[in-house]
């Protein structure tokens, strides 16, 4: 019997690897620097950016956001509530929709990005913790965002989605005093799987830790338009 080994995988993400060069060349034709926001569903992704997003423009950041979502633009309407620059990115294409956000997807969305009048953009990605960490999409930074009503064993559970970030997010600390949690090994989870991490504590309801992810974000390498 004849036998054909098909590499789908491999060829796949190579596909998406090169529609993410191809943006990455975009993106840096207008010096914008790109920030992949990723967690599991319910993890607060919104409501930090409504936080850190509110500030920015106090610290001469100009930003705009690509919204990911299956369906709805219920968090985009609320991000443009900040009068910044929101485009909306749904991935319900048949079959309930796909679980992240592509390099394809995003080129598609590319048009409708105001890309020379802002300096950082910030994808946020579909909420799932396995497909948005394997699919590059241009980015110059990837953010994960947990809760702590998630568990301490999230980081070795899913650790690729954990070792592909410079910056993980520990969100909803204010709820620690109501949970049997421990937060302290949550951190050295993520530190197994990924040593050189950035890591903080925030809340996105009373504001915790908010700051110093603003700076964060300020902080990110400003980049000057490439020649054409």
């Amino acid at each position: 019997m004849h036998r054909t080994k098909v590499r789908v995988v491999e060829d796949v993400l190579d596909a998406n690897n090169t529609i993410a060069q191809a943006n990455r060349h975009d993106f840096d034709h207008h010096g914008v620097t790109v920030v992949n926001l990723m967690s599991a569903p319910g993890a607060g992704k919104t409501r930090l950016l409504e936080r850190a997003l509110e500030g920015l423009g106090d610290a001469g950041v100009r930003v705009g956001v690509l919204e990911g979502d299956v369906q709805g633009s219920y968090d985009a309407d609320r991000l443009a509530a900040l009068h910044i620059p929101v485009v909306q990115l749904n991935t319900d294409g048949g079959f309930g929709g796909e679980c992240h956000l592509d390099a394809n997807m995003v080129r598609s969305a590319v048009p409708s990005l105001p890309l020379a009048d802002i300096d950082l953009l910030v994808v946020e990605n579909v909420g799932n913790l396995v497909c948005p960490a394997e699919f590059r999409i241009g980015e110059d930074a990837r953010i994960m965002v947990c809760s702590v009503t998630e568990g301490e064993d999230k980081p070795l559970k899913y650790p690729l989605m954990f070792r592909a970030c410079e910056l993980v997010l520990i969100n909803k600390v204010d709820l620690l005093e109501h949970l049997d949690f421990d937060v302290e090994r949550l951190e050295q989870n993520v530190r197994r799987v990924n040593p050189d991490v950035t890591v903080m504590r925030v809340s996105a309801r009373t504001g915790e830790g908010v700051d110093a992810f603003r700076d964060w974000l300020a902080a990110l390498p400003a980049r000057e338009p490439a020649p054409a």
